[in-house]
């Protein structure tokens, strides 16, 4: 009888001595964390390690889940390529909700090193927001397999939409709609009635057993309007937050706020509703006339009133591995320490309904883990050891 054939599963990877910050639970002083077939099987002090794991001393070590960045353009808008490189806006119409990020990332984009080096594991791509409806982000690991595909976590997170300057400058200056604030307001509701219109007659022709032609970028705006996707909205100003409030509520949406500028003048309208804000990027200059009322405080403020709370780079707008330095200065602006660790890893999974997945260090999640030198939201730390599925993505100082 032949031999049965070897496990071609790699042994568990154990995490030791480290000092492990789950998240979603309280910190363990030299605390494991076992992994195995590219999940967390245990996290905790007493854990017992298989005799054929892997060992990894962490002593002295920070230990944490890989950090998540809920907004940017990594493979999309690629650096130092130039506009051949750049596909994050596709401007030939303002409403374009059939477009997907997906299908323009490159994932040969530094950005995607970067990342590694800040200790993000997850990136959510987003196209960018020149148009009113500018297509479905994705949810992405930073490595892994070759090609983009391999690498997806979620591709039905949400859909983009804009208000404010950015819309109009990129379609009123050709003459069209939208010219104004108004303009942008009148076409998402007549967007969204037309999807309402359009999945009444996708029904009865179903139910008839009729032809019907099917609409990509209708079939998007239906799965908005019945939940499935989010509305996520680039909106800094004040007014621009109060009418996608307005919107959200006229036609059910699941809104959440990209940005968030002056979130702060609406802070208890936004809290009344349970809506998250994705604040950022708070490192930037005020170029632009909507960023005049920026705050590095606004953070705390959301926070303090029981608001959800995520940081984002906005990358390429600011690079994606400063991440961190984002919450350090919101803590430096009074959110507390728990939050704006919070902010970059449980809370974005939370509010992209990824939570099964990323965002903390428990059993059954992804094997998502960073060892940091020291306290990450000290400057001074290095991610030193970035391991996606349980397969290491970078080391400090040497090739992944």
């Amino acid at each position: 009888m032949p031999a049965p054939a070897a496990s071609l599963e790699p042994p568990p990877l154990a995490i030791v001595s480290g000092r492990v910050i789950p998240v979603a639970s309280a910190p363990i002083e030299e605390g494991t964390v076992l992994l195995r077939g590219g999940r967390i099987e245990a996290v905790g002090a007493d854990i017992s390690v298989p005799s054929d794991a892997e060992v990894i001393d962490a002593a002295g070590r920070w230990v944490l889940p890989g950090f998540i960045e809920a907004h940017a353009h990594a493979g999309i808008h690629e650096e130092s390529s130039g506009g051949a490189g750049d596909d994050t806006n596709e401007s030939s119409a303002p409403v374009l909700p059939g477009l997907r990020a997906l299908d323009a990332i490159n994932i040969e984009d530094p950005g995607f090193d970067d990342a590694l080096h800040g200790g993000i594991t997850t990136v959510i791509v987003k196209p960018g927001s020149s148009n009113v409806f500018g297509g479905q982000t994705v949810a992405l690991k930073t490595a892994g397999g070759p090609t983009v595909d391999d690498r997806i976590l979620s591709d039905a997170v949400s859909l983009k939409s804009a208000f404010g300057e950015n819309p109009t400058s990129a379609h009123g200056g050709s003459g069209r709609t939208p010219m104004t604030r108004m303009g942008i307001a009148m076409l998402i509701r007549q967007t969204l009635e037309d999807a309402r219109h359009y999945r009444a007659r996708r029904d009865i022709a179903a139910s008839e057993g009729a032809p019907f032609a099917v609409d990509l970028g209708q079939e998007t705006l239906v799965r908005l309007l019945e939940g499935e996707l989010i509305w996520d909205v680039h909106a800094h100003r004040h007014d621009d937050i109060a009418s996608a409030l307005r919107i959200a509520e006229e036609y059910g949406l699941r809104l959440v706020i990209n940005h968030g500028t002056e979130a702060y003048k609406l802070v208890d309208r936004i809290a009344e509703r349970g809506l998250p804000v994705i604040v950022g990027p708070t490192l930037s200059a005020r170029t632009k006339v909507e960023l005049q009322g920026s705050r590095a405080s606004t953070p705390a403020a959301l926070t303090a009133a029981g608001v959800q709370v995520a940081l984002i780079t906005d990358h390429p707008q600011v690079p994606i591995h400063l991440l961190r330095v984002q919450a350090a200065v919101a803590v430096r602006a009074g959110l507390g320490r728990e939050d704006a660790m919070r902010a970059i890893t449980s809370t974005p999974a939370e509010i992209y309904g990824l939570q099964d997945r990323v965002g903390s260090l428990r059993p059954g999640a992804d094997a998502d883990v960073v060892i940091w030198s020291g306290d990450p939201l000290d400057l001074q730390s290095q991610a030193m050891h970035v391991i996606i599925a349980g397969q290491t993505a970078h080391l400090a100082g040497g090739a992944a």
